[in-house]
């Protein structure tokens, strides 16, 4: 049962997510490929093949799929689907936008946020915003599937995998067109894979407390910045910021939440963060349900005197 994960990247190396979808990959078969996909993408693929349990990495290249367009990126899946049992990817924003064209070119159901692989037909993920589970089985021959990767750990690296060039599909084939993009850089860490994140809420009050209080609270951390949703939806962060449901989904080592309440679907991006911490000045709040520390008092007291503790403890 050959398997093939479609590879996360960057272009210049695979990102953690693509590791952790190896991990489930192997769940149902020792015989898993990668598949890189972009534009001068040979690096990406060179990173690929260094992970433990890789059989092969295949690399697809050409100008259209420099972008990750889905149309594009479906395209070049298709043309070497064929040999595969089952085809998994991340479920990230780039994979949640091909992985159903793939599916439905096959003729085939999408298995969607995989969070535990049983056997080889069986899988479980989360419904109703991670409040139950639910085990699904199929009987399709070829499975399409997108993985959690916060469910699962990485595979490690070690690996010698060969490299081997492949079509790119019917490129230019699609009417999708790449435009143009705007690109946030940051020098703190990618909110989906860091391992400390601080996060703020409405609680906030407006943008410029926002950045006023969470970005150097997460820059003392060496932390990601999150929000959650109402915190986006008042203007106070930018759309790439937001956990939950329809958001990133987290699980760092640490989650600080500052000012958020913990709306059913905020809880749903970062319940499985190893450790919460978070700070309200209301004791009824949700937050505090799934919280393994929690601080009832004002943000505007409680972070300031956090600060000073970082600092004092770092000198």
């Amino acid at each position: 049962m050959p398997v093939l994960v479609i590879a996360d990247h960057d272009g210049g190396a695979v990102r953690d997510t693509t590791a952790k979808t190896i991990a489930a990959a192997l769940k149902l078969s020792p015989d898993v490929d990668v598949l890189v996909v972009g534009d001068n993408a040979r690096a990406a693929a060179d990173s690929a093949a260094t992970l433990e349990g890789v059989r092969r990495v295949l690399l697809a290249q050409s100008p259209a799929l420099g972008h990750q367009i889905a149309e594009a990126v479906t395209d070049a899946v298709l043309a070497v689907a064929e040999g595969y049992d089952a085809i998994l990817t991340p479920a990230t924003a780039a994979g949640k936008n091909f992985s159903p064209r793939i599916a439905a070119k096959l003729d085939v159901n999408q298995i969607t946020d995989v969070i535990e692989v049983i056997d080889a037909s069986t899988f479980v993920r989360p419904i109703y915003a991670g409040n139950a589970l639910e085990t699904v089985q199929t009987s399709d021959a070829k499975k399409v599937i997108t993985v959690r990767p916060t469910a699962f750990k990485p595979v490690g690296h070690g690996g010698s995998a060969p490299v081997e060039l492949v079509g790119a599909g019917a490129d230019g084939a699609h009417e999708a067109r790449f435009v143009s993009e705007e690109v946030v850089k940051s020098d703190r860490p990618e909110l989906a894979g860091a391992k400390i994140v601080v996060s703020g809420g409405r609680a906030l009050g407006s943008a410029e407390e926002f950045h006023n209080v969470i970005e150097p609270l997460a820059d003392k951390l060496g932390a990601a910045v999150g929000a959650s949703r109402a915190a986006v939806d008042a203007g106070y962060a930018p759309n790439d910021y937001q956990v939950g449901q329809t958001g990133k989904v987290v699980a760092p080592d640490l989650y600080v939440a500052v000012g958020i309440s913990g709306a059913i679907q905020h809880l749903a991006g970062m319940k499985d963060s190893k450790t919460i911490v978070a700070i309200n000045k209301d004791p009824d709040a949700p937050i505090f349900q799934v919280a393994d520390y929690g601080l009832v008092a004002d943000y505007k007291t409680a972070v300031p005197e956090l600060m000073a503790a970082l600092s004092a403890g770092a000198s």
